[in-house]
């Protein structure tokens, strides 16, 4: 049990990120790899994985340094997860290349591990592995973690900072003035003033997360409520299945309109094959397709969005 311990000031100072951390979710996605058998609203996203070996290969040289530097059930050290990463991957990625290397040596001897490479080629791997894991994967997470702050954020508006804290349970306990947290570790922690960043995880299973060092910006990554994974992958991964994972990720992806070009960018495709896949959707009557100057905006049509939307 984590025990956080607030502060008036600390009240006052709690936030809850509205997006996803990225190296946060490139060490729970690690994670998540490894379970003998994924939740259900991961099929999708392993589907993907299985019918991508370009990805898989892409992941490679990340997992191998994460599976060395940061083994499941173990401690892990805090900078590969640094507070940069909320401002984006690119922040996130310079900070890690940027670690201190006292604090570098301090947290490798805590873990008992050594670097198998320097930190930029860490950071070159733990880039690629974003790209590969989460980032060709961004419709399925985006659109539940967006679900899940949206409907948190309500809470905290209506009723403010401790109905935001009531909200989280069963995983998190509100007891004025200590939040109970279901956590692998037995410790207390507190705030004194800093107040505490509550981050949203797609790839978070079962208990919430934390750094291990006291010292360092209070967070809380919490695993998004049960009824808003679902709100990315269609009806439990059935159009993953229907359709194959890579058009079942166009069209998803599709809930906010996109040209050929940001398709592929975003699901890491190649423009001929993105043209092949939105042609397939439109003549099925899914997506209609209109051409603005050099590029084509795809968006759904009402039978698309009530086959996303499961209705």
């Amino acid at each position: 049990m984590l025990r956080i311990h607030f502060t008036a000031e600390d009240i006052a100072r709690t936030r809850l990120s509205t997006v996803a951390d990225p190296l946060w979710e490139v060490l729970l996605s690690h994670f998540r790899l490894g379970d003998p058998a994924p939740p259900a609203h991961l099929r999708p996203w392993t589907a993907r994985l299985r019918a991508r070996p370009d990805l898989t290969d892409l992941m490679r040289p990340g997992a191998a340094l994460l599976a060395a530097l940061a083994p499941r059930g173990r401690y892990v050290p805090d900078f590969l997860t640094p507070a940069e990463s909320a401002a984006g991957l690119d922040a996130g990625l310079d900070a890690v290349r940027a670690t201190d290397p006292r604090r570098l040596r301090r947290e490798l001897d805590t873990a008992a591990r050594r670097l198998p490479a320097g930190l930029p080629e860490l950071a070159r791997a733990l880039g690629d592995f974003h790209r590969a894991a989460v980032g060709a994967h961004d419709d399925l997470v985006r659109a539940s973690v967006e679900a899940d702050v949206a409907t948190r954020t309500g809470t905290l508006l209506a009723g403010g900072v401790e109905a935001l804290l009531r909200g989280f349970a069963p995983m998190m306990r509100w007891r004025r003035p200590v939040l109970e947290v279901r956590h692998p570790a037995d410790r207390d922690l507190h705030l004194g003033g800093r107040g505490l960043r509550f981050v949203p995880s797609f790839f978070c299973d079962g208990t919430p997360v934390s750094l291990a060092d006291p010292d360092l910006s209070p967070v809380v990554v919490y695993p998004i409520a049960a009824e808003h994974r679902a709100a990315g992958t269609g009806t439990d991964g059935s159009l993953a299945e229907l359709m194959g994972p890579t058009r079942a990720a166009v069209l998803a992806a599709l809930r906010h309109s996109s040209s050929t070009t940001q398709l592929a960018t975003r699901l890491h495709a190649s423009l001929a094959s993105m043209s092949r896949h939105t042609k397939t959707l439109r003549q099925a009557g899914l997506i209609t397709s209109t051409r603005r100057g050099p590029a084509v905006l795809h968006g759904l049509t009402p039978l698309g969005r009530r086959l996303l939307d499961g209705g």
